[in-house]
């Protein structure tokens, strides 16, 4: 077996804004595995700035993966414990190469497209005005469930773009989520969660930055509505440790970035830990190109979540490559007719 690694960099059609920056650029890292004139593809998603391996060695770490890659999977995802994103890549590649067609990883009722992934359409930060056209359109378009980044504007104009949404759409209709990155100040967190809890919210993401696990798991006991862990997990690495974070802050739901928490098998181990402490859980990805999102979007279906999923990013950049996934009404639908616009050699 044969593996190499390659370097992408996907260009986002218009600046994104969250509340650590606006992003032009998203930086990625494919594995290529070929063995007895097959080839299969994992996409290593790393984010600059979040990611918990987001170190100087991580290229070398890349080489170090494809020098050994007949070590196999397992063996490899516990010598990659603290390189998540490397762990999922080689996973993924893994199953691509053991699969008869390179993307078709697993195959389900929504790889045959009678099925759909119910997904949340994703608002990003800007300005006020634009972030209201941005609602408009993923109303227009027939999203159920919207997820707006908050806490990079004035925080009484985001409360404004709440209004607009519950204005025309009450929470039966229209489920909000919203998402801090951690943007709330420690001692202001539970007034404005109070301010919030008006506009009848799902959730909140992060409401403060990780590592105060005693602030937070005091706002997850007095929150008036439910607090998800996001970057809060970035890190956790062993199952002691998973188990230990979720004890102490006994949060309403995590949310699982494969490329964050070590792919389907660190995934995994999340998700029977919230299973056993009544936490509720659902899947997101990561800013990955449709390659990854293709992987994360074929076995999230396998895990029969019915809650909508963060799913829906495929078409942020403008040179992603094209596959079969498609967005519906606010459904992630795989669009068998549709082929995939790609070959090894782009890489």
């Amino acid at each position: 077996m044969k593996a190499t690694y390659h370097k992408y960099i996907l260009n986002f059609k218009r600046p994104s804004g969250t509340s650590r920056g606006v992003m032009t650029e998203k930086e990625t890292w494919f594995i290529v595995l070929e063995q007895d004139g097959k080839q299969g593809i994992g996409e290593c998603g790393i984010l600059r700035g979040l990611s918990a391996d987001d170190r100087p060695d991580y290229e070398e770490k890349l080489q170090w993966t494809c020098v050994n890659i007949h070590l196999g999977k397992d063996a490899l995802w516990e010598a990659l414990i603290e390189f998540p994103s490397i762990q999922f890549g080689v996973e993924m590649a893994f199953q691509s190469l053991d699969s008869e067609i390179p993307f078709l990883l697993f195959s389900s009722e929504f790889t045959e497209g009678e099925k759909s992934i119910d997904i949340n359409g994703l608002i990003w930060m800007g300005e006020a005005e634009f972030m209201k056209q941005q609602i408009e359109e993923k109303l227009a378009q027939g999203f159920q469930c919207v997820k707006l980044k908050i806490g990079a504007i004035d925080f009484e104009k985001e409360l404004e773009l709440l209004r607009f949404i519950r204005s025309y759409f009450t929470s039966e209709q229209v489920e909000i989520r919203v998402d801090a990155n951690g943007a709330f100040d420690l001692n202001e967190a539970l007034i404005k969660l109070n301010q919030l809890a008006g506009f009848e919210l799902h959730s909140i993401e992060q409401p403060i930055q990780k590592n105060n696990t005693d602030r937070m798991a005091e706002l997850c006991e007095n929150t008036p509505f439910p607090i998800a862990l996001d970057e809060e997990l970035i890190g956790v690495f062993t199952l002691a440790e998973k188990e230990e974070l979720l004890e102490k802050i006994k949060p309403q739901y995590i949310i699982l970035k494969p490329s964050f928490v070590g792919g389907f098998r660190g995934t995994k181990e999340w998700i029977s830990l919230a299973e056993k402490h009544k936490i509720g859980w659902w899947i997101t990805s990561a800013l990955e190109s449709n390659i990854g999102l293709n992987a994360i979007a074929q076995w999230t279906y396998t895990l029969q979540n019915p809650m909508p999923q963060g799913l829906g990013t495929g078409a942020l950049y403008t040179n992603n490559f094209d596959c079969p996934l498609d967005v519906v009404q606010g459904q992630l639908w795989y669009k068998k007719e549709k082929s995939w616009e790609f070959n090894f050699e782009q890489l």
